[in-house]
C-alpha cells in the first residue's frame, strides 16, 4: 500500500535540495487518486512552512499530449506563493534540477467558484487575463515519469510569472503564442493549442477542482496550460513568452545569486519579500533571490 506521507516528504525534500529521485512508480504502485492525495500532502508541507495556496495549473491540455500519456482527461496541480516570480526578474538556476519553460495564458479569478462551470459561464468569473510563463521542473531523474508520478509531483510545478493584466476577452481563439530564449523564438503555437479554446481549460479546472474538493477563490491565478513544447533553460539565459493581444512576460536565470553578490549590486536588488519567505523569515522552495530589472 502506498505511503502517502512518505512519498510527499521525499518529493518535498527533492525540491528543497534540487536533487532528483527515482520514479515512485518504479518502486510501488500508485493509483491516480492516490497520486492526488500525495500532491495534496505535498502542498500541505509547503503551507506548513508558511506558504499560501494562490492558484491552480492545468496540464495535458492538448490532444497530442493526452495521447502520448495514454489518458483522456487533463491533470491539474496547485500553485503556491513561493512559485510566483515577478515579471522581468532574475531567478537562481541552481535552485532547480532540470527546469524547462513554456508559454501560457493565465486567468485571474474575480469571485469564488464553488462548482463546475462551462466555457461560457466561466467568463464572468474572471476579471483579467495575461501572458504567462511557467517553469516546470520534475523531481524525477531524467525528467521521466508516469501519469501517477507527475500528478504526485504537483504536475512538475516550481515557478511562474505573469505579465501585465489585460481586460477579459470573450474570444481567446487564434492568438499567436511564442516562447523566446535570448531573443530567439524557440517554439511557437496558438491559443487554439490549449484545448482548442483556453476558456475550456478554465472550465475543466472548475470541474476538477470541484471533484477533488479544492475551492477556487477570488484572486487566484489559473494557468491554462502550454501552447508549445517545454524547452530547457540554462543559467545566463532569459526566457520570454509573448501572446498576441495579451502582452509579454520574461524571467532571467543566473546560476546562483547569493547575499554577497547582492551587496555589490546596490539599490536595484531586493531580497525576496513575502510571499517568498515563510512566516519565520526563512526562504522557501524555490529558494530564490530576485533582482528587479525595471
Amino acid at each position: 500500500m502506498a505511503n502517502i506521507k512518505e512519498i510527499a516528504q521525499s518529493l518535498h525534500q527533492a525540491a528543497h535540495q534540487a536533487k532528483p529521485i527515482t520514479q515512485i512508480s518504479l518502486e510501488q504502485n500508485l493509483t491516480l487518486d492516490q497520486a492526488y492525495e500525495v500532491q495534496k500532502e505535498l502542498i500541505n508541507l509547503r503551507i506548513n512552512e508558511g506558504e499560501t495556496l494562490i492558484g491552480l495549473k492545468m496540464g495535458f491540455t492538448s490532444e497530442a499530449k493526452m495521447q502520448q500519456m495514454g489518458v483522456h482527461d487533463l491533470i491539474w496541480g496547485r500553485l503556491t506563493s513561493s512559485m510566483l516570480i515577478p515579471n522581468n526578474s532574475t531567478t537562481a538556476r541552481s535552485q532547480y534540477i532540470h527546469p524547462r519553460v513554456e508559454p501560457e495564458i493565465c486567468f485571474r479569478i474575480a469571485k469564488d467558484i464553488t462548482g463546475e462551470l462551462n466555457e461560457t459561464e466561466v467568463i464572468e468569473y474572471v476579471d483579467a487575463v495575461t501572458a504567462a510563463i511557467e517553469i516546470i521542473d520534475s523531481r524525477y531523474q531524467n525528467f521521466k515519469f508516469s501519469l501517477e508520478d507527475v500528478v504526485a509531483d504537483n504536475c512538475s510545478s516550481i515557478g511562474f510569472a505573469v505579465g501585465d493584466w489585460m481586460p477579459v476577452q470573450e474570444s481567446l481563439n487564434n492568438l499567436s503564442m511564442e516562447l523566446i530564449i535570448d531573443d530567439k523564438t524557440v517554439a511557437a503555437g496558438s491559443s487554439n493549442d490549449i484545448m482548442n479554446n483556453p476558456w475550456k481549460s478554465l472550465a475543466a479546472a472548475t470541474r476538477l477542482a470541484a471533484k477533488y474538493g479544492e475551492p477556487i477563490k477570488k484572486g487566484m491565478y489559473i494557468m491554462a496550460g502550454a501552447a508549445t513544447n517545454a524547452e530547457f533553460i540554462q543559467a545566463n539565459q532569459t526566457a520570454s513568452a509573448k501572446v498576441n493581444t495579451l502582452g509579454e512576460v520574461s524571467v532571467s536565470f543566473r546560476w546562483t545569486i547569493d547575499q554577497s553578490q547582492l551587496k555589490h549590486l546596490g539599490p536595484l536588488i531586493t531580497q525576496t519579500p513575502s510571499p517568498y519567505k515563510n512566516k519565520k523569515g526563512h526562504l522557501t522552495v524555490p529558494q530564490l533571490w530576485i533582482i528587479k530589472l525595471n
